[in-house]
């Protein structure tokens, strides 16, 4: 498993999903007590996108991780 924190917006979050979708492996979202499967954008939309959501991915793929590089923060 890996975890990336990220930050994203209302229009980010299209990408996001799409992105999450392809890969073959669970991606999850959380923040605070909420997590959600990052492949529904319905559960994505449903997060506080003002705060700092912690992505985790039980797989290997290395062009998610390069987008999510795009979102990340430190």
């Amino acid at each position: 498993m890996k975890e990336m924190k990220i930050k994203l917006c209302v229009d980010d979050v299209r990408y996001f999903v799409k992105a999450s979708a392809e890969c073959d492996f669970d991606v999850d979202v959380n923040y605070n007590r909420v997590l959600v499967d990052a492949k529904s954008i319905l559960g994505v939309m449903s997060m506080d996108l003002n705060n700092v959501l912690t992505v985790k991915f039980y797989g290997e793929d290395s062009g998610f991780e390069s987008f999510l590089q795009k979102y990340a923060v430190a």
